[in-house]
């Protein structure tokens, strides 16, 4: 097993940069493979930052970036930057909202898929508010799908949204800070110092202006108990935005008899950038790979 975090010195392999049509707008895909990949996934980033940041963090004499981790695992790993985020501009409308992001991420896995035609459909990941696109996306997609990790899931399964006003004022687009890029990082000793300025510096340079989202009531149509693809749930155990009993709920109502929950001791929301990142890879390749009953 690769180590996902750690001081090994290894030299930086920039990930392949696509560019897929959707609905006439460009969306960024980054890329990294191993040379005779057995799987495929596609990791879905968070709230505020953007694909590059979150799962490809290059920090000097450390090794924190999980696609390279998952590529020494033999994937193939995509990381989609969202509508907004990182390389990928914003639509006309300046908005991005749940449906729009889980059409564009259905779209990507068709395109993923196609790209390894000899290979299972993709593994699907999402972080943090990725893990509701990518929850909802299994809902709606989940024939394009081997199996969905919904990771730092931050919403009570009971939660409903409300419709928004009548008339929105423009789009904030606020400019994003390094104090919110480090907030994340919660337990005293969990990364490097290193890392969390290589992670701070890595974030605002992708992504120096907060994406706006609307339509939050489209969130409603989460429905655990419609998730039939296999499942695995995980989150870091001093995660302060997935508490235990939220996600037991998502566990406990999953339509997927096939499904695992995995805690990861000692970690908060970022637990796959710090010393809890082996374990993290693990738990995907194990899952991913997990002995089939039938």
């Amino acid at each position: 097993m690769a180590p996902a975090s750690g001081t090994a010195e290894a030299k930086v392999v920039e990930p392949e940069r696509i560019e897929l049509d959707v609905d006439g707008h460009a969306i960024t895909v980054w890329h990294k493979s191993a040379e005779a990949p057995r799987d495929v996934i596609v990791l879905v980033h968070g709230r505020t930052w953007s694909g590059r940041p979150d799962f490809d963090l290059q920090v000097q004499g450390e090794q924190r970036s999980t696609m390279d981790a998952l590529v020494a695992e033999g994937f193939a790993v995509y990381a989609v930057d969202q509508r907004g985020y990182g390389a990928t501009p914003r639509d006309d409308t300046e908005w991005l909202t749940p449906d729009r992001a889980v059409a564009d991420l259905g779209a990507v896995l068709d395109a993923v898929s196609k790209r390894h035609p000899s290979l299972p459909p993709p593994n699907l990941l999402g972080w943090s508010l990725g893990a509701l696109v990518s929850q909802l996306t299994a809902q709606r997609h989940g024939d394009l799908l081997s199996t969905v990790v919904l990771y730092g899931y931050p919403r009570d399964p009971d939660r409903t949204y409300e419709a928004d006003p009548g008339k929105l004022p423009p789009p904030e687009k606020r400019k994003t800070t390094a104090k919110a890029a480090a907030e994340d990082f919660i337990v005293d000793g969990a990364i490097s110092r290193a890392g969390i300025d290589a992670f701070v510096a890595q974030a605002l340079a992708a992504d120096p202006v907060r994406m706006d989202w609307r339509g939050g009531d489209q969130w409603n149509a989460l429905r655990p108990e419609k998730v039939t693809v296999p499942t695995l749930v995980m989150h870091g155990e001093r995660d302060p935005y997935a508490p235990q009993n939220n996600q037991a709920k998502l566990f406990l109502r999953l339509g997927a008899p096939d499904r695992a929950w995995v805690v990861l001791p000692g970690c908060d929301h970022a637990a796959h950038l710090e010393r809890c990142g082996p374990r993290f890879v693990h738990a995907v390749v194990q899952f991913v790979r997990r002995p089939r009953s039938r």
